[in-house]
């Protein structure tokens, strides 16, 4: 949730990061990321086996992800072609039932539902191919000194980048990281689900609402009240929607200065902003 505001104040620098493979990071397992986690309330054999597994490892070759990313880059206009408006009529329709109920309960229109989703991830489509549990913890690591050292002998390669811009970036971005692993793994643990095999965007959101973990404890939602949160599960997906943006300050009959006001809380992008308005319009015309 908010990803391109926090791309947006992202240094260049991350781009360094495509070079760093980083043998001892990879030996490590994150060992000391590990510990913090047992310390912090999670069971100490479950994180073992989390982090045991061979397919979780450090992946910062994904940070550079929020360099290329940017919010100026981002074709926000392909969604309001034809074929995509097409796509999300048939959408309304299919999920007719699930929409009314979320309409209904949240106040939100079922249009602007449906345009959030389609542009996150095509309608759930496309909800990203990446270990959700590496971006984080392999962002989350860089809050240990000796895991920046490893990582600037690449970096320092990088024209125009201090080691002091690095340290600063690297220190806000694992504070960050490590609040959302947490929740990430707060909410696996909850809905007993495998966190090694959730997959997402480069950093970090999953599911069809493309939510971050915090993001997920606050406002997803059991939209087929089966008593689980599945956020690749439509109808958990509209209905987490429509709750995000009841709860961020959506009413009925707001005018259309108010409901743009209220959706640049889910996304903090004007682009974004005018590209769902334009959705809903011509999915109500």
């Amino acid at each position: 949730m908010n990803l391109r505001t926090i791309i947006g104040r992202c240094f260049p620098l991350a781009l360094a990061l495509l070079i760093f493979t980083g043998d001892a990071l990879a030996e490590a397992r994150f060992d000391g990321l590990q510990a913090q986690l047992s310390r912090d309330g999670f069971e100490a054999g479950w994180i073992e086996d989390i982090y045991g597994r061979n397919t979780v490892a450090f992946d910062l070759r994904s940070a550079v992800s929020y360099f290329r990313h940017r919010e100026a880059s981002l074709d926000y206009g392909q969604f309001t072609d034809a074929a995509s408006i097409q796509k999300a009529r048939a959408y309304l329709e299919a999920h007719a039932a699930a929409l009314s109920r979320a309409e209904k309960k949240y106040g939100v229109d079922r249009e602007v539902v449906t345009a959030i989703l389609l542009v996150e991830t095509r309608l759930g489509t496309y909800v990203g191919k990446r270990p959700t549990l590496n971006i984080l913890s392999s962002l989350a690591a860089l809050r240990e000194e000796w895991v920046r050292d490893a990582a600037w002998t690449e970096m320092e390669k990088t024209p125009q980048l201090s080691r002091d811009r690095f340290d600063a970036w690297a220190k806000d971005k694992s504070g960050w990281a490590y609040r959302e692993l947490k929740a990430f793994l707060t909410y696996a643990a909850r809905e007993d689900l495998d966190p090694v095999a959730v997959m997402g965007s480069y950093a970090g959101a999953f599911g069809i609402v493309q939510f971050m973990p915090t993001s997920v404890l606050d406002y997803a939602a059991d939209g087929n009240d089966d008593g689980k949160v599945n956020l690749l599960d439509h109808e958990d997906a509209i209905a987490s929607v429509a709750k995000y943006l009841k709860k961020n300050g959506w009413r009925p009959s707001m005018n259309r200065s108010q409901r743009a006001k209220v959706i640049y809380r889910y996304n903090h992008s004007d682009y974004y902003v005018e590209a769902i308005l334009a959705i809903a319009d011509k999915l109500n015309g």
